[in-house]
Formats: structure tokens, sequence, C-alpha cells
């Protein structure tokens, strides 16, 4: 393919990944007040860690758990970005497909086998991610709102609120990315196992540093929960990894190539060879040629 017809390529996978993911902004923006099939409403999914709160420590005006609207068309425009989320969300194994098949032609078999496990694992990843972190939000609310005591009560408004919500998922779910890419590193030979093994201590306390850089909050469960489970899926990811390099061993021993590093020169000898130049030694080349 041409330059220009990569560029075509690229805006007709643009063009159907963006076209269903704004179809899915729809259908969240609907969700966000109407129970479809008797689901619940995004806004009642989004609002339950809030509503967690003990009664006197949130806002109830009516008798219900709400949060604040202070701008004009906040919730307008709280429910487009609810709804934008919800559609890459929803179609993520579309969009994700469209940029499978546009870097598909430019890869091996093998690479495109890795590249179709990637996008499957990556995409569980992330949804696991995301469930982990709504399921810590209401602790780690509970938690900051009981510093204030009887004394104060939590009045949050809708955009802080959901802003919070999106991001705490969002992280919670690109974080749990980085197993995977471990795993991809290894099978690019780029990472060993060995190196894990002796790496495991610093590489764990960096897990825990970025743990608490990465979360919003300044609770210490979101903390301990991004960071519990990112050691948890680094010691998976290093099994997977231990396994990997035993069988790329075994079938190196097969291949007589025990103990041959990737790094180490080969046995060739890299000078060149003494040509005998003398004209008797010289090839003879018949006249008419």
């Amino acid at each position: 393919m041409t330059i220009i017809d990569h560029l075509y390529e690229l805006r007709y996978r643009l063009g159907v990944a963006v076209t269903f993911v704004i179809i899915g902004a729809i259908l969240g923006f609907i969700w966000f007040s109407t129970a479809p099939f008797g689901w619940p409403t995004l806004s009642d999914v989004l609002l339950h860690p809030y509503c967690a709160l003990p009664v006197n420590q949130r806002l109830s005006p009516n008798g219900t758990c709400q949060l604040l609207q202070t701008e004009p068309f906040e919730i307008f425009m709280l429910r487009m970005k609810v709804g934008l989320s919800v559609g890459a969300l929803l179609f993520s194994p579309v969009w994700l497909y469209q940029l499978w098949a546009f870097i598909t032609p430019g890869l091996y078999a093998k690479e495109r086998k890795f590249a179709r496990s990637f996008v499957f694992f990556a995409t569980i990843l992330f949804v696991a991610g995301a469930v982990l972190a709504y399921y810590v939000v209401p602790e780690a609310l509970t938690f900051m709102a009981g510093f204030g005591g009887e004394a104060f009560f939590t009045a949050l408004t809708g955009g802080k609120y959901i802003n919070f919500m999106l991001l705490l998922l969002v992280i919670f779910g690109v974080s749990f990315e980085l197993p995977l890419i471990l795993v991809m590193l290894n099978r690019a030979g780029v990472v060993t196992y060995d190196k894990l093994r002796r790496w495991w201590r610093g590489l764990v306390f960096a897990l825990f540093v970025f743990a608490a850089v990465a979360t919003p909050g300044q609770d210490p469960f979101s903390m301990l929960a991004l960071a519990a489970a990112l050691s948890l899926l680094f010691a998976v990811a290093a099994l997977i990894c231990r396994s990997h390099d035993r069988r790329k061993a075994k079938k190196m021993a097969a291949e007589g190539l025990t103990g041959v590093g990737l790094d180490e020169a080969s046995e060739i000898d890299p000078m060149a060879s003494q040509l005998d130049t003398t004209p008797s030694a010289m090839p003879k080349h018949d006249d008419a040629t």
C-alpha cells in the first residue's frame, strides 16, 4: 500500500471507531436517567458510592441522596462526559479491532496472534481495574468524610464527584495493564524472569509508590487496594514469564543452542581472509567475455 492508501485506510478505521463511540455516547446519555430492561440508571450507579456514606455525613435535601449543581448546564455536560465514557467502554471491542485491523498488515503471523491476545486481555484487565475502583470508592469516601465527625457533612458538586469517579476508574483500569505489558516485553525478549526475580523487591516498592502518586484521593484505601492488586498481578505475570522462559530454554536445548546468549558474538572469524592476487592465481576469463 502507498502512503495515500494508508491514509485512506486510517481515515476509514477512525471513522468506524468514532461512529460507534458516538452511538455508545448517545445510548449512555439516555441511560443516565432512563432505566432500560429494569437495570439501574447510570446516575444511580455513579451515585451509589456517595450514597453509601452515613446519612449524617452527606447531603439529603429531599430525603434522597443528591449532588449539587452549581453552574448552568452542568448536568448536561456531565451527561455528555459520562455518555462518551460509556460509549468508549461498551464499544471498546469495535475500536480496538479497528486499531488491530489497521496495524495487522504490517505484522507477521506470530505478531498478529500476540496482538489479538493483547487486545483480549487488555479489555478484561481494564474492566477488572474499573470494577475494583468502583468498590473502593465508598470506603475511601467514608474514611475522608469521617474526619469531620458530626461538625461537617459532605455536599459534593456533581462536576467534582463525577470527574473524581471517572478519573479513578480510568487510573485503576489503565494501571491493570502494567503486568500485561510486562508479559509482552518478556515475549519480545526484552525482560527475562531471572531479572524479575532479582528485581522483585524494588519493583514491588515501585508499584506502591506508583499507586500513592496515581490515585487522585488522599485516602489510604485507594492506594493500598491498587498497590496490592498490582503486586498480585505482578506475581502472576512473573509466573507466566517463568513458564515462557523455561519453554524457550527447552527449545534452545533441543536445537543445540544451550548456553548461547542473545548478546554473545558468533564464533565465525570476523577477520577478512588473505586472497592470493598473483597472476597465476587469478581466474582466467574467455577473451569473448
